[in-house]
């Protein structure tokens, strides 16, 4: 910023040029880099700010199974309270139950072991008891605009969303920070410039100070 504000004051054309060209290139390609991800998030955080009058229909999908007696009995007991389910038991379930649990960590208890699978825009669980056999399996389906708005917050959508979401927030810092260093460029050009970037940090600033307590 106060390179760019030197270069604004400089009379060397060929210096502001190139600052000009470097700028520009920063300011199209962060642009780029996140332009599908500001309309996601834009648009996501909209149906969340509203989320009570946009409120989506859970499907909810159950299904049973009961468990061979062999297969049961060669269930060893977990040495830690958490642990995965083994692997022939989770053939087992991804086969007869359509569920692939993965290596997620199972809660083992007294007479139990629970798969909880939370994931955006809905829920799933997984349940075996250990003495019957008895397999159930409960899935909740919350809609497309829990799914986005779950994407927004970044719940359960895994390490890397997590990263994508550091990615965007990155190339969203550069494309502001390059328009901001354009906008001192410009400004004497433009005299309406530095009202309406007033205007942009005055009106949150005045809405939150006097509206929200």
């Amino acid at each position: 910023m106060a390179e760019a504000a030197r270069i604004a004051r400089s009379p060397d054309p060929k210096r502001r040029a190139y600052w000009l060209k470097t700028l520009h290139q920063w300011h199209w390609i962060s642009s780029a880099v996140c332009l599908v991800a500001l309309l996601l998030f834009s648009a996501t955080g909209f149906t969340l700010n509203h989320a009570r009058q946009i409120e989506g229909r859970p499907v909810v999908t159950t299904r049973e199974a009961q468990l061979p007696a062999e297969t049961l009995a060669g269930i060893p007991s977990p040495a830690a309270k958490e642990a995965p389910l083994p692997s022939a038991l989770r053939d087992w379930v991804r086969r007869e139950v359509g569920v692939d649990v993965g290596t997620r960590a199972a809660e083992w208890s007294d007479g139990e072991a629970y798969v909880s699978m939370p994931r955006p825009g809905g829920d799933a669980w997984l349940s075996i008891d250990l003495d019957s056999g008895k397999v159930q399996y409960e899935r909740t389906d919350r809609g497309w605009i829990s799914y986005f708005n779950d994407l927004h917050k970044g719940r359960n959508a895994g390490t890397l969303w997590s990263w994508f979401i550091d990615l965007f927030a990155l190339a969203s810092l550069v494309f502001a920070l390059s328009g901001l260093c354009l906008l001192w460029l410009h400004g004497r050009q433009r005299p309406l410039t530095w009202p309406v970037v007033a205007l942009g940090l005055l009106l949150p600033l005045l809405v939150a100070l006097l509206f929200i307590h």
